[in-house]
């Protein structure tokens, strides 16, 4: 029996305060679980080090990942119990992209060549704030 497959995103923040290869060894776990466990992955985003909102055991910032992938829906479980029982991992949030959002994207992703094909306009001329006068007398 063959399992549908679902689009998913989820985005973790990861502890900022590692270095940056164990950073990437983090996000390798996060991409390994859901290789291993029949998902494939459409896009990984690494937004980087960002200032959280409010400090998350004690921490302040950290490093967002946003992974798009395809998967059956039994993944999510095991990914999510990943995310708990690792450490490195402050926050996470996993969502299933559903067909408005999906259609909304290809219609972004349809326009963004079209748009990019046609030269800018110039900027429309402005006025000069001030205006010069030459009739001013000087004392």
């Amino acid at each position: 029996m063959d399992k549908a497959k679902r689009i998913y995103e989820t985005t973790c923040i990861v502890n900022a305060s590692l270095d940056d290869s164990q950073v990437e060894a983090v996000i390798g776990r996060v991409v390994d679980t859901i290789t291993k466990n029949g998902g494939t992955i459409t896009s990984l985003n690494k937004w980087g080090r960002k200032r959280l909102s409010y400090s998350i055991n004690k921490k302040t910032n950290g490093f967002y990942v946003n992974i798009e992938f395809e998967a059956p829906a039994t993944l999510i479980a095991l990914l999510e119990r990943s995310y708990q029982l690792d450490e490195m991992i402050l926050r996470y949030l996993t969502i299933m992209l559903d067909a408005k959002a999906l259609a909304a994207r290809a219609a972004i992703a349809a326009a963004a060549p079209a748009a990019s094909e046609e030269p800018a306009p110039p900027p429309p001329a402005r006025e000069p704030l001030f205006k010069e006068t030459g009739s001013e007398e000087k004392n």
